[in-house]
């Protein structure tokens, strides 16, 4: 059952159809060299997801392969992404919305899809349904997406893909089983934690308080697994 947020009013002041190429990300991505909020948490996840066994791991969107720094030994480290900054073998540059996202047709244990959804377009439903072709039949894919219900949204004006979270759950669910899904964080404007105390507090948080995470959770995590 879908889980009624109370956000599907939500106003989308971006242009959806506004798709940002490479001359865009090849700036954009630079920012993200050194890890970030988001980024530590979700490697906090993956690693504990792998529990020191080998895995094979595809980061779409990758930007500068920053994840790769943050990842357990055992873990087999792909990115693709429209614009890479070092090239090296196991990484692809390829615009995934001109052309499927796809890694020379491998399948991967672990799939991580972080900051991209909000920058699709009407692209959505397409690839996730790529995606669910590079996971593995029993491997995990984890997904990030902005909690534009937040009581004080903050929308970057290159989004071209503003829904509602319920909306982006009915999504996730027509290709893969949501697991489990929690806030990277709350805070009470629409940012991650910059504070290091903040940051310490939130990033081993991984509940969902009742109400509270539909006002106030900035973006979700959402772990799923591939339909059978």
């Amino acid at each position: 059952m879908t889980e009624d947020l109370g956000n599907s009013g939500l106003h989308e002041a971006v242009d959806r159809t506004k798709l940002h190429k490479r001359d865009f990300w090849a700036v954009e991505n630079r920012n993200y060299a050194a890890p970030h909020y988001r980024l530590e948490k979700s490697a906090r996840l993956i690693n504990k997801i792998a529990a020191g066994r080998r895995r094979t791991l595809l980061d779409v969107g990758c930007g500068p392969a920053t994840l790769a720094r943050l990842l357990d030994p055992g873990i087999e480290y792909f990115g693709i992404d429209i614009a890479i900054q070092e090239p090296a073998d196991n990484l692809i540059e390829a615009d995934f919305l001109d052309g499927p996202i796809d890694f020379r047709g491998r399948r991967f244990d672990l799939v991580v899809a972080q900051g991209v959804f909000e920058y699709v377009g009407a692209h959505q439903d397409q690839k996730l349904a790529e995606i669910a072709g590079t996971v593995a039949d029993d491997g995990v894919f984890l997904a990030s997406y902005v909690n534009f219900g937040h009581r004080d949204k903050r929308i970057y004006w290159p989004y071209s893909n503003v829904r509602p979270t319920d909306a982006f759950l009915a999504s996730l669910r027509q290709f893969f089983t949501v697991e489990a899904y929690l806030p990277t964080s709350y805070h009470w404007v629409g940012r991650e934690p910059r504070h290091p105390f903040l940051k310490a507090v939130e990033m081993p948080l991984a509940v969902k308080i009742p109400k509270l995470h539909q006002r106030l959770a900035v973006e979700y995590f959402f772990r799923c697994s591939p339909k059978h």
